[in-house]
């Protein structure tokens, strides 16, 4: 296998810091420094830093000249265990950080410590930061090689003006292909997870060349089985690619692999298909290149027994042959594999290659294929739904990139639901736009058939590729349901794809209809969550990560927020936080919070600052400050403060005025107005709770968008996740809050009190409706308007029978009222946006059976 010979050491790479040589005194040379005397007439700030650094006995210096640099680049890969490092147990991966002052740019390694302002998107592209300290790491094995490490860092906003154009101080650094500045490693990884080609490296002018078959010598598959065993040279390999997986990066601290990759192509001749794995640095030679349907012609390849927990998909024709037993290795040395891609022109009948055939379905044929079962779709995108991402595994900083997307072939009223995770295809991925043609290949179907509403959609497998254009020439073009549905689309009315949304928080797959059927799919010990601990759990997501959890509590609350005043908006509840402790952005320009080497988290100050866990607010003196109360009129209502300090801290959801209206209640619960409810219970405790967490809001990219074409390219920015490098906007765009939604109801903000009546949380409810979306039938009361919030209900409604929002808020509310003291079960999607913007939504509500 490649990616052994010819290792760089370990240790700082060349592209570092130099020691400043005679010869090297002109700015942009490789290698070179400016002089530290002035003969520049304008010296940059980072050339300021780096001959402090040089000058420092001890390497570390604390700047007291700091000035704000942008950020360009943020680029991670995994650093292997080297023996100078003083600390016992690096984190897995880390991260080197490209700054400009405006005169040069710079690639600085980030400290391990600081790791979590990327984890959290706090530290990211196109920001300011202002940098305290810094610290200068040397190559011991190399003469006078060194980096720039960020030891101290505070992060600000984005400034209107980001200068791209500035030159590397080191040439060194924009050499191509790129490399780290740490460890041996030849390229970078994908910012947000490791199946993503990222780079340079990776190839991808290979194509089709015509070929002299004479004198080449091929063997069958079918015969390679029988005789491999006993062969010490293999003939060459005739076959066609049937399947190619995602790749697989198998890198560990501890495995010195400079690239350790791994992918699956399952290819085929007249005798049967075998897999046949590409290892290390062929994946970066040939995997962008090589597509499903290609003839290849292999030669000095190896053969090994498969893998035995391996499970090959199975071939399209049922008459093919599976061969199980072995795999055909392709290495870039020991031997070297050739490979040549054949023009389908030179394709000989006499080879009997087999075509490449497809399971292609219509929507109205999904409801009777079985559970697991394989099969391939095509039709016109309507939902496209942001990036999420969910670890691979507990503990640790591995993620799958995913979204949830819709697909229509005009079959049925009902759409193709897609769980469409990351398949290696970032240019794809990142792409897909409502109005779109989709094709899918090798999605699984996941269903049940007991549970209410139904679970059925699809999710994507190892061998799954997606396709968004230039259909025609591809193998699937001639099928016939794919010709019959590129005809529908044609031919298609707007009216047939108007409903069309992009982004936004989307709460699938729904969960069952009992908690004892819920129960059955959860571990004991993750089940249930207890509210003390809602908190934690929000804290330790990385950016885009969404949790689902089950608390135990009491409904005392609820209160209706129209779409067209705070759908987008902090409640009225934060109004006074958002006042007196601003956001972690807001914090930074007015405080400066500093994250640097060696200190603990912050969570602390993120608790008590930051809209991310939305602590309780403190207030000052009674007159310096006045409650904001959203009125029923969705109009901000000034209400002076009545209540001393140490009942404010109590109380977070104060309210003077229902506090009066409610001293001649008598009564169980009452309904302040048609949109809004609390429980006597809640009245009784609120101002005497240990904490209240606020997670109600609900920010711009929760709210899912109408698909504007000619702002396709900026709603994708907003919907995909944070690039590695800065990318110049194009054109001048509305802030993402001003495009129209595609949801019209509003949300509920709901208070959910703990049974032991100490801690309350605050909860965001964003029911699906719009009166052009079919699935608004059924929504009528609380409960119901959970089940049915994504899945599409078996008759669409007729347009005048539709319910006024404001009515469907009322039953909604009164339902909720009669849940008062009842011990429910609360099912919540936590969600992290990244810059520590937290969300947690309402999914399901659970009552006693």
């Amino acid at each position: 296998m490649s990616g052994e010979s010819g290792q760089p050491e370990a240790g700082p790479s060349h592209a570092g810091l130099y020691w400043p040589h005679p010869e090297r005194n002109q700015p942009g040379v490789p290698g070179g420094v400016i002089r530290r005397a002035g003969s520049q007439r304008y010296k940059s700030w980072i050339q300021k830093v780096i001959e402090q650094i040089t000058g420092s006995p001890r390497q570390c210096v604390t700047l007291s000249d700091v000035v704000p640099v942008t950020v360009l680049a943020v680029q991670r890969y995994l650093l292997e265990d080297e023996p100078r490092d003083m600390v016992p147990k690096l984190p897995l991966y880390c991260y080197d950080v490209t700054i400009s002052d405006g005169v040069y740019q710079e690639k600085c390694y980030l400290d391990p410590s600081l790791n979590f302002l990327v984890y959290q998107n706090i530290l990211k592209v196109g920001i300011e930061v202002r940098i305290f300290r810094v610290s200068c790491l040397y190559n011991e094995k190399r003469l006078g090689q060194g980096i720039l490490c960020i030891d101290k860092v505070h992060c600000g906003e984005t400034p209107d003006v980001v200068c791209v154009e500035t030159p590397f101080r080191n040439r060194v650094q924009e050499e191509k292909p790129e490399r780290p500045l740490r460890g041996g490693k030849s390229h970078y990884l994908a910012l947000w997870n490791n199946e993503d080609p990222y780079g340079d490296i990776w190839k991808t002018n290979k194509h089709p060349e015509e070929f002299n078959f004479h004198n080449i010598k091929i063997i069958s598959l079918s015969h390679l089985e029988m005789t491999w065993s006993s062969r010490k040279d293999f003939p060459a390999l005739l076959v066609r690619i049937l399947h190619k997986s995602k790749l697989r990066y198998y890198g560990k601290p501890n495995r010195w692999m400079i690239e350790p990759y791994q992918n699956y192509l399952e290819v085929a001749d007249s005798s049967g298909m075998v897999s046949v794995i590409m290892w290390n640095s062929m994946c970066l030679e040939w995997y962008k290149s090589l597509k499903v349907g290609l003839i290849l012609l292999l030669q000095d390849y190896t053969v090994k027994k498969s893998h035995p927990f391996r499970i090959q998909p199975d071939p399209v024709d049922p008459q093919m042959k599976l061969i199980s037993t072995i795999e055909i290795c392709l290495n870039f040395r020991d031997p070297a594999t050739k490979v040549v891609i054949v023009p389908e022109k030179q394709l000989k009948s006499e080879w009997k290659l087999p075509k490449l055939c497809n399971r292609f379905i219509t929507r109205s044929e999904l409801d009777i294929l079985p559970e697991k079962a394989i099969c391939d779709v095509v039709g016109v995108l309507t939902f496209v739904g942001r990036v999420q991402r969910t670890k691979k595994k507990e503990n640790t900083e591995d993620f799958w990139s995913y979204r949830w997307i819709h697909i229509i072939d005009g079959t049925s009223e009902q759409p193709f639901i897609v769980q469409l995770f990351s398949t290696s295809q970032p240019e794809v991925f990142e792409n897909m736009y409502p109005m779109t043609c989709l094709v899918c290949t090798q999605l699984r179907v996941v269903r049940n058939k007991n549970q209410v509403p139904n679970l059925l959609h699809l999710t994507t497998t190892n061998e799954s590729r997606i396709f968004i254009a230039g259909h025609r020439g591809q193998p699937y073009a001639y099928d016939s349901k794919v010709k019959k549905c590129m005809q529908w689309i044609k031919a298609k009315t707007d009216s047939e794809v108007k409903k069309t949304a992009f982004g936004g928080y989307y709460p699938y797959p729904p969960v069952p209809e009992t908690f004892a059927k819920y129960s059955r799919f959860i571990r004991a010990e993750m089940l249930l969550t207890a509210i003390s601990e809602v908190k934690k759990v929000t804290e330790v997501l990385q950016y885009r990560e969404q949790k689902r959890i089950a608390i135990q509590g009491i409904i005392a609350a609820i209160k209706y927020i129209p779409h067209n005043h705070s759908a987008e908006s902090a409640p009225a509840s934060e109004a006074l936080q958002t006042d007196n402790h601003p956001s972690t952005s807001q914090a930074v320009r007015r405080e400066g919070h500093h994250y640097g080497r060696g200190s603990k988290r912050p969570q602390d100050d993120r608790s008590e600052g930051s809209q991310h866990s939305q602590s309780s607010p403190t207030t000052s003196s009674a007159g310096a400050k006045r409650r904001i109360i959203q009125s029923p009129s969705a109009n901000p209502v000034p209400v002076p403060q009545r209540h001393s300090s140490a009942q404010a801290k109590r109380s977070k959801h104060y309210d003077p005025s229902q506090e009066s209206s409610s001293a001649g209640s008598r009564g169980k619960s009452r309904r302040v107005a048609s949109d809004r409810w609390e429980s006597q219970l809640w009245r009784d405790k609120k101002c005497s709770l240990r904490d209240h967490l606020y997670y109600s809001r609900v920010y711009p990219e929760s709210i899912p968008r109408k698909f504007i074409s000619e702002h396709g390219k900026f709603l994708a920015q907003q919907y995909n996740t944070q690039p590695a490098k800065y990318v110049p906007s194009e054109g001048n765009h509305p802030k993402l809050s001003e495009f129209p939604s595609a949801r019209s109801l509003g949300h509920f903000e709901v208070t959910i009190l703990g049974l032991n009546h100490e801690i309350a949380i605050d909860v965001a409810f964003l029911p699906m409706y719009s009166p052009e979306d079919v699935r608004t039938s059924q929504i009528d009361t609380f409960l119901t308007c959970m089940n049915h919030s994504c899945v599409y209900p078996p008759e669409a409604p007729e347009r005048e029978k539709l319910p006024d929002p404001k009515a469907v808020a009322g039953d909604i509310v009164k339902e909720a009222a009669e849940l008062d003291r009842v011990h429910v079960v609360c099912v919540l999607d936590i969600c992290n946006l990244g810059n520590n913007k937290g969300e947690v939504f309402l999914h399901k509500i659970y009552t006693p059976e």
